[in-house]
């Protein structure tokens, strides 16, 4: 089966868990900068002077798909990582 240029991007062989929505359309300025709705900062538990890791995915050269992940749960993302590797090693 081809593939399509208009495929979605993701992780190929990974189902992606929970639920997807869009939540707001943002607005850019012109100095590159962006307005986190209020709303979705509550529900997200962000605050003032939190730190958020962009990740992005990329098809190509080009980027499709930004994330915003608070770095805490990044941090706990990479520990369990990290230490499922280290199990798979000592195997």
């Amino acid at each position: 089966m081809a593939k399509s240029k208009n495929q979605s991007c993701g992780i190929p062989g990974i189902k992606p868990s929970g639920s997807y929505k869009v939540e707001s359309i943002i607005t850019i300025d012109g100095r590159g900068q962006m307005v986190l709705p209020k709303e979705i900062r509550d529900q997200a538990g962000i605050l003032a002077g939190d730190k958020l890791a962009v990740v992005t995915w990329s098809k190509g050269d080009k980027v499709c798909c930004i994330s915003l992940i608070k770095a805490e749960e990044l941090a706990e993302m990479v520990k369990g990582l990290l230490g499922t590797l280290a199990t798979l090693t000592q195997d």
